[in-house]
């Protein structure tokens, strides 16, 4: 059994987020590229974009801390702490409205 401090977490790569160039930082918390089910912490500074990407298979975003929009080319959605979103399976771009720190769960296609 393993445990993981998310809050932990999330107070580091936030920092780290605000203090990078690119304004985000992430952590893969479980798996990774060969798994299948993969969960990466995301951290945004408030105003940064993940740019527009395709989706690797079913996913979803849950917000750890503060406040994201999800775009795809047709609509968008808000998310806030505590809130998830189903990702699309299209393409879609990620915002932060202020700063955010999201954990992405996807399962990748076979």
């Amino acid at each position: 059994m393993h445990k993981i401090a998310l809050d932990a977490l999330t107070e580091q790569h936030l920092a780290a987020a605000r203090l990078a160039g690119s304004g985000r930082s992430a952590h893969t918390v479980l798996g990774g590229h060969d798994a299948t089910l993969r969960q990466t912490l995301i951290a945004l500074a408030g105003g940064q974009k993940l740019d527009e990407h395709e989706s690797p298979g079913e996913a979803t975003l849950q917000v750890l801390r503060g406040h994201v929009r999800l775009f795809t080319d047709s609509d968008s959605a808000d998310a806030a702490t505590g809130e998830m979103l189903v990702i699309p399976d299209e393409r879609h771009a990620l915002e932060a409205i202020h700063d955010s720190v999201v954990l992405l769960t996807v399962a990748k296609r076979a």
